[in-house]
């Protein structure tokens, strides 16, 4: 059985566009042209971006909703959908599978041209509670929608704002500056908690696209609807803000007295 290597220290020998769109920049010629013969230097992460630094280029990946990379023998069966493949002088593979085509790829020579409007990462240790409540009184908008603004914080998706939300007991549609001191502080270690657990259990595979995670097991108010609260028993609700499906528990996240809530359409499908 080979053994996985790891991505820094392997060198590029070709590339294959199966799927032109897939490329945000630069063109699909251009890509294929100026990959071959960089090296990997480093993998990181940058919110929702895959960031790996080659040695003239940086290398980015968002998945968006079916994204799939996998580290591969270069002689393997391609996946069912692959769109592009980035091929080692060592004998293996980068695959990008993509069903349902949203992902995106650039190569760039500075990472700030995708990066530069990102907020902070919820889990550096430089964020703390008091940058939370600063942020949110910078604002006068919507818990849910702000906390999937990835200029307002970075790497929080639908899922784990409807369930950071629950755990922190703030209702989706207060407004973000009339949340109190003590309620920020609530808010920012339930982002971090649920943020921690998701990685811990390696996502959440809630349709046939996702795979591998199970943190769908352990979900409080996401896709529950109608379900009781596992904290006090009230059936979990679902309105739709901003074209999104939000879940929240109306007894743990009731409204501020006194708080100005303007509710959407309601979806209890």
């Amino acid at each position: 059985m080979e053994v996985t290597p790891g991505l820094p220290g392997l060198v590029v020998e070709r590339t294959d566009v199966f799927w032109p769109r897939s490329i945000a920049t630069p063109t699909p010629d251009e890509f294929q042209s100026r990959l071959p013969g960089q090296t990997v230097l480093d993998v990181g992460r940058r919110g929702k971006f895959l960031v790996l630094q080659l040695d003239r280029d940086w290398l980015l990946f968002h998945l968006r909703m079916s994204g799939d990379l996998a580290l591969e023998p270069a002689h393997a069966p391609p996946g069912t959908h692959p769109r592009l493949m980035v091929f080692f002088k060592s004998g293996w593979r980068l695959a990008f599978d993509d069903a349902r085509k949203f992902g995106r790829v650039w190569l760039v020579d500075d990472p700030g041209q995708v990066l530069s409007g990102l907020g902070p990462e919820p889990l550096d240790a430089r964020f703390t509670a008091e940058d939370l409540y600063q942020r949110l009184h910078s604002s006068r908008r919507q818990l849910k929608p702000l906390l999937l603004d990835q200029s307002f914080l970075a790497g929080i998706g639908n899922i784990y704002a409807d369930e950071a939300l629950h755990r922190a007991s703030l209702h989706p549609l207060l407004l973000s500056h009339q949340v109190t001191v003590d309620q920020a502080g609530r808010l920012w270690l339930s982002i971090r908690e649920t943020l921690e657990e998701g990685i811990r259990r390696q996502g959440a595979s809630i349709d046939w696209v996702y795979r591998g995670g199970d943190f769908q097991n352990a979900f409080r108010v996401y896709q529950r609807t109608g379900e009781p609260c596992p904290v006090c028993g009230t059936p979990v609700q679902r309105i739709v803000v901003g074209q999104r499906g939000t879940h929240f528990c109306p007894t743990c996240q009731p409204p501020q007295p006194g708080a100005h809530l303007s509710y959407p359409s309601v979806d209890e499908a």
